[in-house]
């Protein structure tokens, strides 16, 4: 068996804390980041085009005579043959999997009901698409054509228990070229460094609870950021996937013969950020008031969640999308708040009992710009903590949210951007209020949004009313929020962002029209018909206790109204009605 080394590096400096999570230090025990799910493609650069694929075949049978795909199927088939014939002897187990079959955890039952054993402990074999080649040979025997295609075909996951990392499943096709994918877990890796360290803690699943030493286990976590991190992944995947893996296609004499050698690319990479919180109760309220005020904002489409598996509303041909989710677990009530921006998710959810996690999730690292390849581990990470950071701070502008009467006066004035004059930003009409929300549900988005993605944002939250609305007449409303400091386009581009400034403001401008003014004014002139009523003894929940101060504060405001005589002296009292059977 291969000897497992450490793959975490304690020297390496810890990060400094995010706003958001200085609003809560007082309720937190600790506090750290960790990569968390990694998918690395390996794949082998020869097998990547027609031509060098027809190379590496005369290197391994020592001619191409043999090239062509009653040789390529055996060649499959030989692999399925090895497997099982090994497993046999070894008393591994091999399960064929259904489509749809959450394999992984299968994998974890295994895992509790049997415990770890060094190295191969797994094999579940399911179909999936892969790179395959089809060769065309003349009457005569040449080859005029070798094609490229994807084609549903057996792959075997191998899982693997290593004593460094834990956990780990390397899934590889059984045609050649013999793509594979190397599934980690970054929680497994910082337990196994916390372990060697000496630390002490708690871990549930993949979340630690329990942590002594909070900064030591944040260091340690820190480290797969670090760009040396890119390394320490290729040793791990070199470890197994030759001898363990590959050496059922090829054995390692034709490993050698054909100089069939790996690499590796970045896939998807999972980055979360972790609030150990002192009370369960504390972590939840808070992080239900986070979603309650930014519902709205942010544009959340209530999903429900029926038995684990959430529906999304997806593009027919899978394009990107730009899109805010709102899911409810059917388990321990689990609410999920997602943001969608193509490929890339910022998600926040409570984690056991105590944790509150906050994660940037790139489902193809493609959509970063920053490359893909291995020794670009660390630029990822750091793109991906980055948007993070990005995405809490706007939920940070948007709970101090504030207007001075400064700004509130100068909005409606004209304004410059460069030496353009543009006009002023008048919130009493409801093409501007539409684009202000517009606008804010965009903030998060990680590279910026477009004027065409402005106006796409625009005409769905405006309705038939906003039909015609177009990027033509976003930019103008974009350069008019430019011209009061709200937004920035970035430098070399078409993009916008919004700038840390303009958050609370123009998150202001919109939650206080939308949720204080319009419910006050609609209470002044139809007061409900149906007031909460609450049992003797009952104990509320959040939102019991959310609407019920709600109401409260109603009936507070309702007197104001009575003095200022915007309400009927003479009418029934909100108040008499609401809290008569409370």
């Amino acid at each position: 068996m291969p000897t497992a080394t450490p793959i975490l590096d304690p020297r390496v400096p810890a990060r400094d804390p995010d706003q958001c999570t200085d609003r809560y230090a007082d309720l937190l025990t600790g506090t750290y980041d960790c990569v968390d799910r990694i998918i690395l493609r390996a794949y082998h650069s020869l097998g990547g085009s027609p031509g060098g694929f027809r190379f590496w075949w005369r290197q391994l049978m020592g001619g191409e005579d043999t090239l062509d795909d009653a040789h390529l199927m055996r060649l499959a088939g030989r692999f399925a043959r090895r497997v099982r014939g090994w497993a046999k002897a070894n008393g591994v187990p091999v399960i064929d999997c259904g489509r749809g079959e959450r394999k992984h955890r299968i994998a974890e039952d295994y895992l509790s009901a049997h415990g770890p054993t060094p190295g191969v402990f797994l094999i579940l074999v399911a179909r999936a698409q892969a790179t395959v080649y089809e060769v065309r040979r003349s009457a005569t025997g040449v080859i005029y054509d070798i094609r490229k295609k994807r084609a549903f075909v057996n792959h075997y996951s191998f899982h693997i228990w290593d004593e460094a990392v834990g956990h780990l499943t390397i899934k590889m096709s059984g045609h050649p070229p013999f793509g594979a994918q190397v599934m980690l877990n970054g929680h497994e890796l910082v337990a196994r460094a916390a372990q060697a360290a000496g630390l002490s803690f708690r871990k549930e699943g993949n979340c630690f609870t329990t942590i002594t030493d909070p900064g030591a286990l944040a260091q340690l976590a820190d480290t797969l950021a670090d760009p040396a991190a890119a390394g320490r992944l290729r040793e791990i995947c070199e470890r197994w996937i030759y001898s363990a893996c590959l050496v059922f296609g090829l054995d390692r004499a034709e490993q050698e013969r054909s100089g069939f050698r790996y690499d590796y690319a970045a896939y998807q990479v999972e980055y979360s950020r972790n609030l150990l919180f002192r009370r369960g109760d504390q972590m939840e309220e808070v992080f239900q008031g986070l979603v309650d005020r930014n519902r709205g904002a942010l544009d959340l489409r209530s999903v429900r969640t029926i038995f684990g598996k959430s529906r999304h509303a997806l593009d027919a041909e899978g394009a990107s999308r730009v899109t805010s989710e709102l899911s409810r677990g059917a388990a321990y009530g689990l609410t999920v708040f997602k943001l969608h921006f193509g490929k890339l998710t910022f998600k926040a959810y409570t984690k056991g009992e105590r944790v509150l996690r906050f994660e940037a999730i790139a489902h193809d690292t493609r959509e970063l710009h920053c490359g893909r390849v291995i020794s670009r581990f660390g630029e990822i990470v750091g793109r991906l903590r980055a948007i993070l950071e990005r995405a809490l701070g706007v939920l940070r502008g948007m709970e101090r949210a504030f207007v001075s009467d400064e700004t509130l006066d100068a909005l409606p004035r004209p304004s410059t951007v460069g030496k353009t004059r543009v006009g002023g930003i008048d919130i009493s009409r409801p093409r501007m209020r539409t684009v202000l929300t517009a606008v804010l549900a965009l903030a998060s988005a990680p590279a910026g949004f477009t004027a065409g993605e402005l106006a796409a944002r625009v005409r769905e939250l405006g309705g038939p009313a906003l039909a015609g609305y177009d990027a033509r007449r976003a930019a103008y409303d974009l350069k008019k929020l430019r011209g009061k400091g709200f937004i920035a386009r970035l430098e070399h581009s078409h993009r916008y962002e919004l700038l840390p400034a303009g958050v609370p403001t123009i998150a202001a401008l919109v939650l206080i029209r939308e949720k204080v003014l319009r419910p006050l004014l609609a209470a002044a002139v139809h007061p409900p018909s149906a007031p909460i009523r609450v049992k003797p003894g009952h104990k509320r929940s959040f939102w019991e206790r959310a609407d019920y101060g709600y109401q409260r504060f109603r009936r507070d405001m309702e007197r104001l109204f009575r003095e200022l005589h915007i309400v009927p002296p003479n009418r029934q009292s909100f108040a008499d009605v609401a809290f008569a059977s409370a």
